[in-house]
């Protein structure tokens, strides 16, 4: 696809950097885009083995696709901030969930929320052992940015001719004893069930072949969304939402999950 705005995967020639590389080929081949293979050295006197370690990912990914186009690259600087700039020109950048390489402190998690934090595009952090089946989970709020993580969230799944889960946690004056008035906890459930069906809707009509499950979860929003992403290929969650459910698309629940999910976390910038 000429002209296209790449797949970039960050490695740094750990494991689970080059199941993100993987990741990342898959999700470039499926979208008929190009694939970017960028680890980010900050110490010169490692740039031989830098080299090695970019070549050789970007050899796997090409052994596991054979045709898509490939870059490898070694870049100098600080990790975060040279994939955050690499984020400007992406349409999805990718990185494990920790390195354990000789550039290990590339992909540490601190470095990975910096990333998918700051990051001007979709960011994929690969958790666990990414999966070809499973339904795409997403967690909404009532907020404006909620739209933009299901934008995403029903794209991912009808590329993967996948279902979508859609997961509405509860209030935090549900499950936080003594801080707010008592409320009727069906009246809650019925409330978050109604209002997320008035999300999803305009995105069902527009998708229609994605099988869509709504899931109202008294529980807190990481727990909810990690306990629904079991069996699920990607679990799809928004940063600086508000809203009168606040909280789910939070920093800090998408900080929680990039931590404790069971799949591949794509984080979105919502703000």
């Amino acid at each position: 696809m000429a002209g296209a705005r790449p797949v970039v995967v960050g490695v740094d020639g750990s494991p689970p950097s080059l199941r993100a590389a993987l990741w990342a080929a898959d999700e470039a081949a499926r979208v008929g885009r190009p694939l970017q293979v960028v680890l980010v050295n900050d110490a010169p006197s490692r740039e031989a083995r830098a080299e090695v370690d970019a070549d050789d990912a970007a050899e796997r990914c090409r052994r596991a696709h054979p045709g898509l186009a490939v870059l490898a690259e070694v870049a100098a600087g600080h990790p975060a901030q040279e994939l955050v700039r690499r984020s400007e020109g992406a349409s999805v950048l990718v990185v494990g969930s920790h390195g354990h390489g000789v550039f290990r402190e590339a992909l540490l998690g601190s470095v990975g929320t910096s990333v998918a934090t700051h990051a001007r595009c979709p960011v994929v952090v690969v958790r666990g052992t990414p999966r070809s089946e499973g339904p795409v989970t997403v967690g909404v709020d009532d907020s404006p940015g909620s739209q933009v993580a299901l934008r995403h969230a029903f794209r991912w799944a009808a590329d993967r001719r996948a279902g979508l889960v859609a997961v509405q946690a509860l209030p935090d004056a549900h499950f936080t004893a003594g801080v707010y008035p008592p409320l009727d906890p069906q009246e809650i459930r019925t409330r978050a069930d109604l209002h997320l069906a008035e999300q999803l809707a305009g995105w069902c009509s527009e998708h229609p072949d994605v099988r869509v499950h709504r899931h109202v979860a008294n529980q807190h929003p990481v727990e909810a969304l990690c306990s629904v992403a079991e069996d699920a290929q990607l679990l799809v969650v928004g940063h600086r939402g508000r809203g009168g459910f606040a909280g789910l698309l939070l920093g800090s629940v998408a900080g929680g999950v990039l931590h404790h999910a069971p799949c591949p976390v794509a984080v979105v910038r919502t703000g």
